[in-house]
């Protein structure tokens, strides 16, 4: 004789499982039925615009270990703002491009940059940009270093550099890099003497 425990046992899961199993069929039916968005574009900066200048910007290169100025021309416009993006643009780009010597994930960015007086710059990176970093002291390391540094250089009274993730505080890059306070510009330009070619 089976117990009467049991039964009741068996009986409470086996209607427990016809109603998962009534609830999981209404819940593909209403998502069948619900129409599809458009996918949500992700954050493209619009071309930047102005007349062409000469600038240097400060690449990564991982296999040695160093940074090295290199001069190109870009469209920048005179505000310091638009300027400060356009600089972090070209540097992106010749980090997402194919075979670059520090390479960055595809769709990694800077969101917008903000520069606050006196000598304050705010970056806002997008997580594809730190998704896509290489784990590591030195990677990261030249990563900041060369953001920091490309932007001091060209932006005249820049004292320190706060890194933000999607709007938002984050501790560290990938691991090591601290982003919870400030990069401070003296002693970022004391690095990438360190870290430059002779």
């Amino acid at each position: 004789m089976i117990p009467r425990q049991f039964l009741i046992t068996v009986m409470i899961l086996f209607a427990l499982t016809i109603g998962m199993s009534v609830y999981v069929w209404q819940l593909q039916k209403r998502e069948a039925a619900t129409p599809r968005g458009e996918a949500k574009a992700e954050h493209v900066a619009p071309p930047t615009s102005g007349p062409m200048e000469r600038v240097t910007v400060y690449v990564a290169y991982d296999e040695p270990g160093e940074l090295r100025g290199q001069s190109i021309s870009i469209p920048l416009e005179s505000g310091r703002q638009q300027r400060a993006e356009g600089l972090l643009q070209a540097l992106m780009t010749i980090y997402t491009a194919k075979n670059s010597p520090h390479p960055l994930a595809a769709g990694a960015a800077v969101n917008q940059v903000f520069l606050v007086d006196p000598g304050v710059a705010v970056l806002d990176l997008n997580s594809t940009f730190v998704d896509g970093q290489v784990s590591g002291v030195q990677a990261e390391e030249l990563t900041m270093a060369s953001i920091v540094q490309t932007l001091s250089t060209n932006i005249p009274g820049l004292m320190r550099v706060k890194i933000l993730v999607d709007g938002k505080q984050r501790d560290t890059l990938a691991g090591h890099a601290d982003l919870s306070g400030f990069y401070d510009v003296q002693q970022v330009a004391e690095l990438v003497k360190e870290l430059s070619v002779q």
